[in-house]
């Protein structure tokens, strides 16, 4: 059977392991445990193709563990069960290292299967390895994330990424049967979107579909092979963010019909509800926000209903919340107002809270002046009287600039009148 160029050329060692110095370097997070032999378990998270399985397979190789692997998109809890017990028998006296078992996609292991691993990792039978492409503090439970380490794995750089490419031309047996003239990259690069299988899978169609022994590679004979050999959706990677990224601009930009095409393609492929129903989740916020604060209601609604159904019934209420999300007025004001306010944070640092807004719980930090001069505002008319709430640094610093909508024109007009002319309204 023909393997494809990634998994001909896959590093066995740390040597030829490319990225990840935060990891693996000299200095790395890993690279003590390494050194020591002392592994515990731990879990990958990164986008796809920077590594987890190859990082997995080095750490494998190079401590001498028996190793087990288990996709979470085709095991059960009893094949979980059967590798634990084959683990198990093989923790004797005789035994020096625990096996490890890598498990790809562990943010599609239900709660049962993920449950099924807690005594094993807590009695040392197996050190586990997860791998995932999402958050694992949402898709990991609480009592088996406490027992692993959770390592971020970066996206390829340019360097790296041009670096994996001319060490597949050298060093692969196929492609080292035509002589190849790599003389553009920008488009293998922007194609593969930073995804290093992807990236080499798309050097292999290049240049095997060339019939000369003589390949050059530029960018328009990339973009035009890639064009004719477009890949079906793929939720483990290929155009897994590729689809979803078309699907919330598609939102963002107000254009139900293009959220509904994209949310097909999705379901599809077999997405998981939740990756798309925490994706609208964000988005309702970000990028609606109070032009329309119901859409966050209806996100969180549509959140909850798809964790309690699934397929197939679950691609109604996606595709309601969808078009009501993208046929809603739009705001980024409380998402802009976030991330300004965080700067100046990090640019000032912790100011001192105002005396008349500190807690005052005792005698002494009445004496103190706290609390004191500090305003209720149910006691005024209008329930409310101006005070200065900011540090005395960064007072009438305007964070959140109402949006140009129907809803944040009235708060700005509302918050117009409070304030008259002390912030940017």
């Amino acid at each position: 059977m023909h393997k494809p160029l990634a998994e001909r050329i896959r590093p066995s060692s740390l040597e030829d392991y490319i990225s990840q110095e935060h990891l693996v370097g000299p200095n790395g997070a890993l690279t003590a445990q390494f050194n020591s032999d002392m592994l515990s378990s731990m879990i990958f998270w990164g986008p796809p193709g920077t590594g987890k399985t190859t990082l997995a397979s080095i750490i494998a190789n190079t401590s001498e563990r028996p190793f087990y692997t288990l996709s979470a998109v085709d095991s059960g809890v009893a094949a979980v069960r059967e590798v634990i017990n084959r683990a198990k028998k093989s923790d004797d006296l005789f035994a020096v290292k625990n096996p490890i078992l890598f498990i790809d996609e562990i943010h599609r292991f239900s709660k049962s299967q993920q449950d099924s691993l807690l005594g094993a990792v807590e009695k040392g039978w197996i050190t586990l390895i997860g791998a995932t492409t999402e958050n694992p503090s949402f898709e990991v439970i609480p009592a088996l994330l406490s027992r692993c380490q959770v390592y971020v794995l970066k996206p390829f750089s340019k360097s790296d990424l041009e670096a994996l490419l001319e060490r597949a031309i050298k060093t692969d047996e196929v492609l080292l049967q035509k002589k190849i003239n790599l003389k553009e990259t920008e488009a293998l690069l922007r194609l593969s979107g930073g995804d290093a299988r992807k990236l080499l899978n798309i050097l292999e169609l290049v240049v095997l579909s060339e019939k000369s022994d003589d390949v050059e590679i530029t960018n328009d004979i990339v973009q035009n092979k890639v064009q004719k050999n477009t890949v079906l959706y793929d939720k483990a990677g290929e155009q897994h963010y590729d689809i979803i990224s078309a699907f919330i601009k598609s939102i963002r930009g107000s254009d139900p019909n293009a959220a509904v095409y994209w949310l097909a393609r999705m379901i599809e492929g077999g997405e998981d509800v939740k990756f798309i129903a925490r994706r609208m989740l964000i988005l309702a916020s970000e990028d609606i926000g109070n032009a329309n604060p119901t859409a966050l209601v209806l996100a969180n609604s549509t959140f909850q209903a798809v964790n309690t159904i699934g397929y197939p019934e679950a691609r109604i209420i996606l595709s309601q919340c969808a078009i009501y999300l993208a046929s809603s007025a739009k705001s980024n004001a409380s998402y802009k107002s976030i991330g300004a306010a965080q700067q100046t944070v990090r640019q000032t640092g912790d100011l001192s809270v105002p005396l008349s807004i500190r807690n005052a719980p005792t005698k002494l930090m009445k004496e103190l002046g706290y609390g004191e001069d500090y305003q209720y505002a149910h006691n005024y008319e209008g329930n409310f009287v101006p005070h200065e709430f900011l540090p005395e640094e960064i007072k009438g610093t305007t964070f959140y600039k109402p949006g140009k909508n129907k809803r944040e024109s009235a708060l700005r007009n509302y918050l117009k009148d409070l304030w008259k002319d002390k912030y940017d309204f």
